[in-house]
């Protein structure tokens, strides 16, 4: 079990890092007019983008297996709100995709202050998950 929850730790550290630098690139891409910055943020994207999507597959699946390790860990209420913020979390990595897609193409209608607010989002769930796998309440 400490295996796999090491491994499982590692692996959530390579995701989130992901999480907070990508929506920032972003904001920068965003910003970016000249052709030579637009291809260079495209490139980081998508090269952070695989990146952190295999750190996130394989927190996921070390999460997963020790809760198949300790099946017991179901019946406590705290996991399911922290496998409930874990989903939020999945969607907020699709919707980087989907946003990573629209700079790519020239298509992104959202704001640098909207860019902002949502690079913001990964630590307010980062904090509350932590808070749930340590404490336990």
């Amino acid at each position: 079990m400490l295996w796999l929850k090491a491994l499982h730790i590692i692996f959530v550290v390579t995701w989130f890092a992901g999480l907070f630098y990508l929506p920032r690139l972003f904001i920068y891409h965003a910003a970016a007019t000249d052709e030579p910055s637009l291809a260079r943020f495209v490139i980081m994207e998508r090269r952070l983008f695989a990146i952190m999507t295999l750190g996130g597959a394989l927190a996921v699946v070390f999460g997963l297996s020790m809760v198949v390790a300790a099946p017991a860990y179901l019946g406590f209420g705290w996991l399911h709100l922290k496998l409930l913020l874990v989903a939020a979390l999945i969607g907020y990595h699709a919707w980087c995709h989907a946003l990573m897609v629209a700079l790519r193409n020239g298509t992104n209608r959202r704001s640098s202050r909207w860019l902002r607010l949502f690079n913001e989002v990964p630590a307010l769930l980062l904090i509350a998950i932590v808070l749930l796998a340590v404490v336990k309440p």
